[in-house]
């Protein structure tokens, strides 16, 4: 037979289901890999170096994030003082101290080590995000075991991993990445907990290992975020909650040890900031920069719908199976596993697309839910044959819209089309194609796998080739290079008209930011001192140097693209006279 006529339950340790035609190079290379799980973890992490390493190291700092996260932290290295958080003069008290604690660690045992300028060096400070992402692919596999098989769970692992949405997080220095992996463990070691339950388990001796990874894994994620990972955990109990009428299993969570445990984690630094700072922070944190989002925050306002939208392309290459397997997914919502990733998907997800305010990676720790619930209807073979298998074209339809989108892009920014890119864009191209072609229930997993491999060739062409090649995107990069060529000593900048927080990581927690008539007072305060003067306020520059006598010289001039506001930029460097 086919099929059972009753399927195994989610949560209740499926049997592998060997797929069809599995001789092929690719499914014979992944049943050695799932053959146990030192192998299945091995795998893992080799998918997540190819998938997340291409551009880590060559991509300079981003605006507006990742930058202002990188130079807080550097600032912290330069001043010693951890309790505060600042950029530049200015307070930065929207998310608490976890991620720069992380990134300041990484960053003073590389100096400890001899690194030279460790501090300017932005790929140390991606480091906890590319921990953070690699730990989240590997509790997406852990977490999935109390649901789906071995092998399932690595499919689940893979979708995490190939993700859009996780590549770009695993490349930029912010919290996202290391959040997810504590969500992810908050919620696996939550499952293993209501699913005992579920199943009737009554130990004599309860172990603690899931509680002490739970309270453990909720302050990790308050400290870098704060209370998001509550609503993540509370929205899921009080679902579980209403469907059970009963929440009794959360005494397994041996819940007065727990919260002592969390306050013991997470009090000292909350004392200190409110020692220092009073109610500042939480005025900012809370009420400046989450309560806010209830509103459109920053320009970021867009109406509900938006993040699914969003998930066809931040979700694949898992999405086009997510989509497919949705029928048999709420089918089986009542059986107990099914039910616990609903509760931990649904709720959370209707909050975030009720919020106004909306950016992409605020429902990433809600991914591993449905790459788990995908990889159980694959599992099974439940994967609906309606219309939506269509969406099998979507595997293709994103690599080759990237690679032409990427080979436009290159030609506008630098007029060369990244020729060094296209045999990856066409490997990608040509394994989504593949992977949709061969597309029926039983070749699904093959497909899928033909897929990752696209996204794979995707990541090498497009972040290890094409964007570290578009230098045009990354103006402070080329004045903080030209700044480094100059021959005098303890060179000095100021800022008019491009204030990115790159430029401040870049050129130093010193340069000033200020306007045209500033800049030329600046520079006429002393020698090796420079003015960036960006085209909009050169006239005010000029304006204020007549005034005020100053002789000057032009550098160098660096045009770009302010990636942030969407316009070209034209900078000039000025130097005061005598200046080399």
């Amino acid at each position: 037979m086919v099929e059972t006529l009753h399927p195994p339950r989610f949560g209740s340790g499926q049997q592998p289901v060997k797929p069809a035609h599995s001789g092929r190079r690719l499914a014979v290379a992944f049943d050695f890999a799932t053959a146990n799980h030192f192998r299945a973890i091995a795998f893992l992490m080799l998918c997540c170096i190819v998938l997340f390493l291409p551009g880590f190291f060559n991509i300079p700092a981003i605006d507006r994030d990742e930058a202002r996260f990188a130079q807080a932290t550097k600032q912290m290295v330069e001043s010693g003082d951890y309790v505060d958080i600042r950029f530049q003069d200015d307070v930065r008290y929207k998310k608490p101290v976890g991620i720069y604690w992380l990134q300041a660690a990484v960053v003073e045992t590389a100096s400890s080590l001899g690194l030279p300028r460790a501090q300017l060096r932005i790929w140390l400070y991606r480091i906890p995000s590319l921990i953070g992402a690699i730990g989240a692919v590997l509790l997406t596999y852990w977490t999935a075991l109390a649901f789906v098989t071995r092998r399932g769970a690595a499919l689940a692992a893979l979708m995490m991993c190939s993700s859009v949405l996780l590549g770009v997080e695993a490349r930029l220095a912010k919290t996202d990445a290391m959040l997810l992996l504590t969500v992810v463990a908050a919620m696996g070691a939550m499952a293993r907990v209501y699913l005992a339950w579920q199943r009737g388990e009554d130990p004599v001796r309860p172990p603690w290992t899931a509680p002490a990874i739970f309270w453990t894994a909720l302050a990790g994620g308050i400290l870098l975020k704060g209370p998001l990972i509550l609503m993540f955990v509370g929205l899921t109990i009080l679902a579980l909650a209403i469907l059970d009428r009963s929440a009794a299993w959360l005494w397994r969570l041996r819940p007065v040890w727990g919260l002592m445990w969390t306050l013991v984690l997470v009090l000292p630094w909350f004392v200190a900031i409110f020692w220092r700072a009073g109610e500042a922070f939480f005025s900012n944190s809370l009420g400046g920069d989450m309560l806010s989002k209830l509103g459109a925050q920053e320009s970021h306002g867009a109406p509900p719908g938006l993040y699914l939208l969003l998930f066809w392309v931040t979700f694949w290459p898992g999405a086009a199976l997510a989509g497919m397997a949705a029928p048999a997914v709420w089918r089986a919502r009542r059986e107990p596993g099914a039910q616990y990733l609903l509760a931990w998907l649904v709720p959370s997800w209707i909050a975030f697309e009720l919020v106004l305010t909306k950016l992409p990676h605020y429902v990433l720790p809600l991914y591993p839910a449905i790459a788990i619930l995908t990889a159980g209807a694959l599992e099974r073979r439940v994967l609906s044959r309606s219309w939506l298998i269509r969406g099998a074209a979507w595997w293709f339809v994103i690599p080759a819209g990237a690679s032409v989108i990427t080979v436009i892009g290159a030609i506008k920014l630098t007029h060369y089309p990244a020729f060094p890119a296209w045999p990856f864009l066409a490997a990608a191209m040509i394994f989504g194609l593949i992977a949709w072609w061969m597309f029926e229930d039983s070749r699904a997993e093959r497909s899928l796998l033909n897929a990752v491999a696209a996204a794979m060739f995707l990541a090498i062409g497009i972040y290890g080739v094409v964007m570290p090649s578009l230098t045009a995107m990354f103006p402070s990069a080329e004045i903080a290079r030209a700044l480094r060529n100059v021959v005098c000593v303890g060179p000095k900048a100021a800022a008019a008209g491009f204030h990115e927080p790159s430029l401040v990581f870049m050129t130093g927690t010193g340069t000033l930011l200020t306007d045209g008539s500033g800049a030329a007072d600046f520079l006429g305060q002393g020698s090796c001192r420079f003015a960036l003067v960006e085209s909009r306020t050169e006239r005010a520059f000029v304006q204020r140097a007549e005034a005020i006598g100053l002789r000057y010289n032009v550098a160098k001039r660096i045009e770009g693209y302010n990636i942030s506001q969407g316009k070209a930029v034209s900078i000039a460097i000025f130097r005061s006279e005598g200046t080399e």
